[in-house]
């Protein structure tokens, strides 16, 4: 078992994989990597990302760097779980330049409705957060939602209708909670 990472952390590891990669391409941050170097959470067991394009020599910077940075690295996204939400990629910010490698954060539409059909507890603290820092809006979570319905069959893990009813549910209590 790895150490928790912080920021700092997550930053090192963008800056070692900027150095050690043998070509240009795209790292996004997920999940609790963007949730720590943007300070609502201090710490993340894993730092999550997506290669896209892939950079050449990825996977042996990444490989070098868990054990240098006793960082755990999960190739994991949204995309994974949920079908893809159109527009992902120009929502994504970007963080940094490291080498011929462009960090950014994964669109937080896309995360926000994975948090919210997984449904954890850290999962829904995530998406509230996201709330409160301007990075999602309700009305938008909603629309990303009915963009990405009708391919959601092609998930078989997920029921449907359950995740309808978990997004209109958290819009629902968060609309709530503001109105308080």
């Amino acid at each position: 078992m790895r150490a928790a990472s912080d920021a700092a952390k997550i930053e090192r590891l963008m800056q070692g994989i900027g150095r050690l990669v043998r070509g240009p391409g795209r790292v996004y941050l997920v999940g609790g990597a963007s949730a720590v170097t943007l300070g609502w959470r201090l710490a993340t067991v894993d730092a999550d990302l997506k290669l896209d394009p892939e950079p050449g020599g990825v996977f042996e910077a990444i490989a070098k760097l868990k054990d240098e940075l006793d960082v755990n690295v999960e190739l994991a996204a949204p995309d994974d779980f949920i079908p893809p939400v159109p527009g992902w990629r120009e929502r994504s910010p970007f963080i940094a330049r490291h080498g011929p490698v462009d960090f950014f954060h994964y669109d937080f539409y896309a995360q926000a409705l994975a948090k919210i059909e997984r449904g954890h507890a850290t999962d829904l603290l995530d998406v509230r957060a996201m709330a409160e820092r301007d990075l999602v809006g309700m009305e938008a979570l909603a629309r990303r939602f009915e963009e990405i319905a009708p391919h959601v069959a092609r998930y078989p893990a997920i029921d449907p209708d359950a995740f309808r009813a978990k997004v209109e549910r958290f819009i629902g209590d968060l609309d709530d909670a503001c109105a308080r």
